[in-house]
């Protein structure tokens, strides 16, 4: 089948490198324009150019598809992607953490008669958890469960019909990091799947989504790392996992900013109960205990600036050395 790919961060990159895999013909690379990244600042491209560069596929970077929009180049930028599109010849659309709303009138082109319509993976079970941040969501709010859908696009945000579905477990130490590789694993086996079902013309069963349970997945922001450790050890440790790789969860130290990106709930009650949130209680053998607003917390890999990620025993050695002990601000 000849695919038109729309598509931007790795998670989008493992479900397209699937699909080229399984023999179908990408013709044409949606991804959103490089960005400046780095000490350097320098422009990179997506995860998704990349590998379409390589495998010479052409490339639009359009930075929006709304051909109304306000803004004159923009609106250019629009127009030339569409009348692009609308010359193409293709069997159906997928879309994978794009980063911009697909209009009507592109889902339009990808609906036209002998095409399949426009394929969307979606790390959720939705209708939970529509929106930009899924995985980081589920963690931050302790869901058990999770999973992708392949979802038959409409123009509504993520609320088009599911024609495939798999769940999978939470794990109590999961991070975004680690569940981010678990799902694009799991997605780009299913968008396979969904597409070598439409090659053999085998029919696909639409299920509308449930009008109950409806959550959105906020983008994440950089300020929602920082720790307030009047919450829950539970609520922290979650938060910890869930901001792990990004922002990163932080807290100052002594007037030093500190990153933690892993952490897990004490596990045996601890002396010092009265101590104050965020006073570090002392050590373990795989990293620092911390007192919280209710209950104790282990962290166990942090950051210093300008350091590597390490160990927090290691990381913190300093501090546990001091014979007050200190306390994260």
């Amino acid at each position: 089948m000849k695919i038109v790919f729309a598509g931007t961060p790795e998670f989008a990159a493992q479900a397209m490198r699937a699909i080229d895999s399984a023999g179908h013909q990408i013709v044409l690379v949606l991804t959103q324009p490089d960005r400046r990244a780095g000490r350097g600042m320098h422009l990179h491209a997506s995860p998704v150019k990349t590998f379409a560069l390589k495998k010479n596929i052409s490339v639009l970077q359009p930075s929006t598809l709304k051909r109304n929009a306000t803004d004159a180049e923009k609106k250019a930028e629009a127009e030339s992607a569409y009348q692009k599109l609308a010359k193409l010849e293709f069997d159906a659309m997928v879309v994978v953490a794009y980063g911009l709303l697909l209009p009507q009138d592109v889902l339009d082109l990808a609906e036209k008669e002998g095409r399949f319509g426009c394929f969307n993976i979606h790390a959720s079970l939705l209708p939970r958890w529509r929106g930009a941040a899924p995985i980081q969501r589920a963690i931050e709010a302790g869901d058990k469960k999770t999973g992708v859908c392949i979802m038959q696009m409409d123009a509504g945000l993520d609320t088009g019909d599911v024609v495939l579905r798999q769940e999978l477990d939470i794990a109590k130490e999961e991070t975004s990091a680690s569940l981010h590789d678990r799902l694009a694993d799991m997605g780009a086996s299913l968008i396979v799947q969904t597409l070598n079902a439409l090659d053999a013309r085998h029919a696909l069963v639409r299920s509308p989504q449930a009008k109950d349970g409806v959550s959105y997945a906020d983008k994440i922001l950089k300020s929602e790392g920082e720790i307030n450790w009047q919450l829950s050890a539970n609520e922290i440790d979650r938060r910890i996992r869930a901001f792990n790789p990004f922002p990163g969860a932080s807290a100052t130290l002594g007037g030093e900013p500190i990153k933690i990106f892993n952490s897990a709930l004490a596990a045996q009650t601890l002396p010092r109960q009265s101590a104050a949130p965020g006073q570090i209680l002392g050590a373990s053998e795989t990293g620092v205990y911390v007192q919280c607003g209710d209950g104790v917390i282990e962290l166990t890999e942090v950051q210093r600036p300008g350091g590597k990620r390490m160990n927090a025993k290691l990381g913190l050695h300093t501090q546990l050395e001091q014979k007050e002990a200190s306390r994260f601000d």
